[in-house]
Formats: structure tokens, sequence, C-alpha cells
């Protein structure tokens, strides 16, 4: 039998695992665990994970979830049942990067599953937990008899303190997502951003340009990821949330105080903000953090797919570039992969959907390639017309401001680095990134 995944706040389904608590998980559904306390965590404190200090807050990690689902998938083994959990978070199938790498999304599953409901900074909410959980699952390959029970109602206060903390705008206050500054920052000793480190090393000449280009806290603060797992750069929205019974009390007692106390010292904060080139998160960070200082990064390994370069649109749309365009977009990538789709810019949203519909202002046909170079900024719209590998029927200007509402593609070197005050560099100098933020 296909294993299935069922909802129900059935442990063996999806578990959540409390930074609070060492009694988070629930045991409910048809099958019964005789020793259910044997599946539960080891205790997280939340106020380590509120901490301004790295060395503090950066102690989150997966592998109490992954322990909990091993003794479950265990239990039901004994049972002679047939089940798996998929890991809470690395590995992936790093083979299919910079595509998909997961096996599957543990948040969906736990709102299936009742754990709690997802907040406008992406991460679940507990109803008594609040933020401070962390999710696995547990695939089995039996039929689960279960009351439904997906929480109905959102414990996201509507508070919005994960918008006013986030240094790089992800979050915006209708709800929006930028998915791309997150990734971008939060994760820069992940995936693409460990990536782009090895090819700047690879790139640099000599250790004196090298060190132009990456500062002294940066290598040390990668050789700390690589030894002691990958720290997170800002989980400050999940710091400050007060939802949940457990954490709410201090935000009713006094919400000026709980700001000052946990919101105000990360946006104090003195440290690096990574971002991309043409971003909001570039035009906005030192105007709303004084204190904090962009560097722009590399943005490279994009797959000219036509499927993909539809999808990443959504993932990589700048609000704030928007602003002024309202338009419909009927996109044909041609070559590798060949698809169409609609693209809908209104409002500083953006929409996409495979396949043509509606009326659009803009037909636009060309090779995944030749979009790809649109965003480098290498070409221009009227450059690949005359090539004729791009074809356009409507308004050149609302594609023209289209291209623009995404970050610029490609690799940057040193005179893309960051000076001390937040602003870039000048083109042609060389600054030394040499010694910690001050």
């Amino acid at each position: 039998m296909v294993p299935q995944i069922a909802s129900g706040d059935f442990a063996a389904i999806s578990a959540a695992s409390s930074l609070a608590t060492p009694s988070a998980v629930s045991m409910s559904g048809a099958m019964r665990f005789t020793n259910p306390r044997r599946c539960a965590s080891s205790a997280f404190n939340r106020r380590p994970v509120m901490a301004n200090s790295r060395a503090i807050a950066g102690g989150m990690c997966a592998d109490t979830v992954n322990a909990t689902a091993r003794h479950i998938v265990r239990t039901l083994q004994d049972q002679g049942r047939r089940a798996l959990n998929a890991v809470a978070a690395f590995p992936m199938e790093q083979e299919n990067f910079p595509g998909k790498t997961w096996a599957l999304g543990h948040k969906p599953i736990a709102v299936a599953a009742g754990l709690g409901k997802m907040g406008i900074h992406r991460c679940v909410i507990h109803p008594k937990f609040g933020s401070f959980v962390l999710l696995g699952t547990i695939l089995l390959a039996d039929e689960i008899v279960f009351a439904k029970r997906t929480l109905d109602y959102n414990p996201c206060l509507g508070c919005k303190l994960c918008v006013a903390v986030c240094p790089v705008q992800a979050i915006a206050p209708n709800g929006a997502f930028n998915f791309s500054a997150c990734y971008n920052h939060n994760y820069r000793e992940f995936l693409g951003g460990f990536v782009d480190w090895v090819e700047t090393i690879a790139d640099s000449k000599t250790a004196d340009e090298y060190s132009t280009r990456v500062a002294l806290h940066e290598t040390t603060s990668m050789w700390q990821s690589l030894s002691f797992k990958p720290s997170y750069k800002a989980a400050f929205c999940l710091a400050v949330c007060p939802a949940g019974e457990d954490v709410l009390s201090p935000f009713l007692e006094d919400a000026t105080a709980y700001v000052d106390r946990y919101v105000k010292p990360l946006q104090d904060k003195k440290e690096d903000v990574y971002v991309l080139d043409g971003s909001d998160a570039q035009e906005t960070l030192h105007e709303r953090f004084p204190n904090k200082r962009a560097k722009i990064i590399s943005w490279t390994h994009l797959d000219p797919s036509g499927p993909n370069l539809l999808f990443t649109m959504r993932l990589h749309f700048q609000r704030r570039k928007s602003r002024g365009l309202t338009a419909t977009f009927h996109f044909t990538f041609e070559g590798q992969r060949s698809v169409s789709g609609t693209v809908r810019v209104e409002r500083q949203s953006l929409q996409v959907d495979f396949g043509l519909r509606g009326v659009p202002d803009v037909v636009v046909t060309l090779p995944g390639s030749s979009w790809v170079n649109l965003l480098a900024r290498s070409t221009t719209v009227e450059a690949e017309i005359a090539s004729d590998r791009l074809r356009c029927e409507g308004d050149l200007e609302k594609l023209k401001h289209l291209v623009n509402c995404f970050p610029k593609y490609g690799r940057f070197k040193s005179s893309r680095n960051y000076v001390p005050d937040g602003t870039r560099t000048n083109p042609g100098t060389n600054p030394s990134n040499r010694g910690p933020v001050a």
C-alpha cells in the first residue's frame, strides 16, 4: 500500500516539538502508544530564541524532532506497522538543487493535522506554544481512523511585530511574502549562500583580494556553521512573536515594554544583512535600520527552463519595484521545457498561472536564456527584439518595468561590497572588509 498522509493531531502524522516544554507531543487516533511520553522531545526554552546574541539564540536545531520521530517509527515497527519519518530539515536531495530538494513540506501537514495555523511570518503558530515549535512528519502505510481536527481559528494576533523586525522586509503588512529576501539573508550559510562563498574563494586570485570581498568574521562564521551546523542569520520573526497561550501574557500586560525588551534590541542590532542588487531590501535597509549594513551578494544558478522561470517569478518579485505597474502578461518560454503562463501584476503583487488566461496587455515569446539575460541586465528588451530572440506584442514599457521588478541576476565582485555607513561602494573601489562589525 502506498504511504498516506492523513490529518488529525495524531503524533505519528505530525508532531510538534515545543521549544518551551518537553510534553509537546500529543497522542490521539485509532492507534495508541503504551508510553506516549517516550515519544516526547527534550525541552527547548523559548527565551534563548528571543535573545539578541547569536551564541544564545542559535542553538535551535532539528535533532530532537528527528529523535522523537525515530522513537515513534520504532514503536510502530514493533507493532508490525510500516512507517518512515522524513527528516525535519537536512539532509535533502541536493542533486535537485536549485530546484525542489525537500521530500515533503512539514508546515502544510502540521496545519492539516490541527497543530496550528500559518502566521504571516510563514511559520506555524501553535495555539499553546506559539511560534516556538519545530515540526516533524511520519508517513504510514496504514489507513488512519481519526476525527478531523484542523484548528478553527488562527492564533496569529495580527500585531505585525514580525513585519517591524525583519531586516530584509520579507514580510509585508498585508501578508505578502518576499521569499528571495528571506532566503538570501537568513540562509546565507546554507545552500546557495554557501555556493556563493565557495565560488568567491575560487574567483579570488589572492588572499588579499578575498579579504576585500569577504570580511574576517564572515569567514569564521562560515567555519562555525561547517563545524557546528549552519546558523540562521535572522529568526527574528519567530523571536518576537507573542502568539500562543504560553507566550501571550507579557505582551498583553504591557505591549510597549514587550516591544522595548524583545523587538527594539533586534532592530538596533549591528549586523551585516545580505541583499541582492536591485532588491527592495537594498533600497530600504539603511533607512529602516541605520545600524545594519547591506552587503550585496550574488544570485546565480538560475535554471533557464520555462516552468522554473515562471515559478521563480513569484519567489523573486520585488513589491516596491512594481509601484505604478498594472498589467497582464502572456509569456511563452521556448527551448528547454517550453511552457506558457500568465503573469498578473496589480497593487504591488504578482500572480503566476501556468497556461494563458484572460486578456493580456503584453504578449511575450522568448527563450529562457533571454529572460535570464534580461534579469542579468546584460541585454535589453530592444536588443533582444532586434536579434529576433524576443517577440513582443503590446506595451514595451510595461515589459521593461516588469524586468526591473526583479533583482539583478549574476555574480558580483568587491566593488559591490558594503562600506561602514551601510551604503554601497562606488564602482572601481576596493575597500577592505577585515575585522568584525563595529
